[in-house]
Formats: structure tokens, sequence, C-alpha cells
């Protein structure tokens, strides 16, 4: 996911009626409070949509530097941003370098990772299943004409040639969701490489951002990536479609990306955790790749009048973002489950300190 440059989004001051209804109900006036955050790559094109549409609505001004996951993590931590921005949720041990070892994970959109590959005698897409992946990123499927391939892909011209695999060299979101999957559908992943950022690939080519993987993977024959599932579309990448935990071959379009986020949720206890997997979720149309990107909050860090505005950016956007985001070719959270992550994080910020 490439780094893209700071954009900075001002506009004109909140109207009065908005600050006086604020200071009537006791809340922390945010009228002129502006916003630093930074982060994620892949929601940066929908944020910076989502800020300029907010300032233009509030007046609140929001500075969205796309650095990355993990930077995005790092200055979170390290106070320097209000908000942090993550495909990749925090580990406890990244929580704990927080002061109050506190943070509240938002839930904004969903995403999901393709695999894309290099095959030019196939004219269907490529079929493949958890097993297999795993295999091929551990290196124990070395061929494409592979008998356990070839037997999901009947009709398809499956060469004898080496199965090269390409990941990312850099630490990524894209990373953890793809490991996170890895480790959920294979023993001897969760116990080896296991599910990270910065992953220890078995073998393969590494290469830089969605752009370094997917040019490896355009530019050699025979070889097999993973990308961010946008990035695949908008690029017109060949796009494998994968078994689901109910045995059927689903793609990572919109539906089946919520599918994944909607089934998931359904099982998912209370108090709801934020900072919910939803990869291999049940469902006859679950994309089983699947994962949401949030906005990462530290109170303690910002004080309160940043808190509350950054909880009102979370709430506009979850409740009046949908429709942009679907012009840009994400996937809004639905409805149902928006109103519960609403419920959830406003539970969270009303934690005791």
């Amino acid at each position: 996911m490439r780094v893209a440059a700071v954009v900075l989004l001002a506009l004109a001051a909140a109207c009065s009626d908005r600050a006086a209804d604020r200071a009537d109900s006791g809340s922390v006036a945010t009228r002129d409070v502006d916003l630093l955050g930074a982060g994620a790559t892949f929601p940066y094109p929908l944020y910076a949509r989502w800020f300029n549409t907010y300032a233009t609505e509030t007046g609140v001004r929001v500075n969205y530097q796309s650095i990355g996951s993990g930077g995005g993590i790092d200055q979170m931590i390290a106070g320097t941003v209000d908000f942090g921005a993550s495909d990749a949720p925090m580990s406890d041990e990244e929580i704990a370098r927080v002061p109050t070892a506190r943070v509240v994970h938002i839930p904004t959109v969903l995403g999901a990772v393709a695999i894309t590959y290099n095959l030019p005698e196939l004219e269907r897409p490529l079929r493949v299943s958890s097993d297999i992946l795993a295999d091929i990123f551990f290196g124990r499927l070395t061929r494409w004409n592979d008998p356990r391939l070839a037997a999901l892909n009947p009709d398809a011209a499956l060469p004898d040639h080496e199965v090269l695999v390409v990941h990312r060299s850099d630490g990524s979101g894209t990373s953890y969701i793809f490991s996170d999957y890895l480790s959920a559908v294979s023993v001897d992943w969760a116990a080896g490489p296991g599910r990270s950022k910065d992953v220890q690939w078995p073998l393969g080519t590494g290469g830089q951002g969605n752009e370094g993987v997917a040019g490896h993977v355009k530019q050699t024959v025979g070889a097999i990536g993973y990308v961010e599932s946008s990035y695949a579309r908008l690029n017109r990448l060949p796009v494998a479609l994968v078994r689901n935990s109910a045995g059927n071959f689903v793609s990572p379009s919109a539906f089946e990306v919520a599918a994944a986020a909607t089934s998931a949720l359904a099982i998912a206890e209370e108090p709801l955790d934020l900072r919910l997997s939803i990869v291999n979720a049940p469902g006859d149309r679950a994309y089983p790749i699947a994962s949401f990107t949030w906005m990462l909050v530290a109170p303690a860090h910002i004080g309160p009048a940043k808190t509350q505005s950054v909880q009102r950016l979370a709430e506009w956007a979850l409740h009046s973002g949908d429709q942009i985001a679907r012009e840009l070719g994400f996937e809004p959270i639905p409805a149902p489950l928006a109103d519960r992550m609403l419920q959830a994080m406003a539970r969270e910020f009303a934690a005791p300190k």
C-alpha cells in the first residue's frame, strides 16, 4: 500500500448552533478542535473524502498522513497523532505501551485480501483451498500441476511449472490479514510463522507494498501472491476463488466480504471485542480472507476534547459515510453491525480511565 503525501483538509469553522448544542448538553465543545491522524494506506482514498466532507459539514478539520499501519500504531503510541489507523488490530503487547494501557479500536470499513497469480494458460479463475494456500506459502506444494490443485481445477490447463511465491517485504496490515487467515486454518502455520504484520515467510520473493507484490506477479509466469482486494480490482489483476468454511468457492467481492462480517458478528459474544477477526467466518457466501480496518484512539494521550471529537467523527463515518465508501469501491460495514459497534465503542469511551 503506497505511502501518500500528507493531506490537510481545512475548511470553514463549525456552525455556532452545533457548538451551542454541545455546550448546552454539558459536553466539551469541539468546534475549533482539529485532528491529526496517521496510518493505514488501504483506506486513505476513503478517509480523504470522508474528512473533506466532514469538515464541510462540521468545520472540524482532519489532517491524515498515509504512512502504513505500523507507522500509525507507532505514532499513536508515541502520542504524536490524535488517532492512528491500521488494517491490523493492536496486540496486547502494543497496547501495554500506551499510557493507562487503554486503546479504543474503531472499525470503519471492510477490506479483504485477494490471491493473485500469473498463469496465462487459465481461462477461468483459479480455485484454491485453505490447505493448499498454507502449503504453497510453506513451500510444501511446489508445482502448479500438483494433483491436489488439479482436483480443484479439473477443467484448467495447469502447467508443469514451479510455484513461485511472492509476499510483502515490508510490515503491513495486508500481511497481518493473510497470516491471520493462515493461522486460523492451519495448525502448523499458527505454531510456526503465525499472524503478524512482519511475517517471517518460509520462502519466496519479497515486494514492497501492494505495488511490489503485484509487479513481481505480473512479471513472473508461475507466480502467486496476495494483495489488497480493491487494489487487485482497480489494476485488473486475476483473482483466485477461495474455498470458504462452508465449502464454497467465493471471490473477494462486496457481498461476500459483507457476508463474512455479518456471519462473524452473529456469533460474537457480548461484550463485543472491537478487535474481532472475521477471517474464515461461517456462512455460505462469506469470503474467508476478510477484515475490518480500524481507527485507534488512546484517550489518555489526547484528552477529553479531542477524544470526543474523534468519537463524533467515527459516529458520522459509520452513520453517514456508507454512500461515499461505495462510490470509491469500498465496502461499508452493514448498518445493523455498525450500530452494534457504535454501542460497543460508546461503552469503551465511557469506561473508567
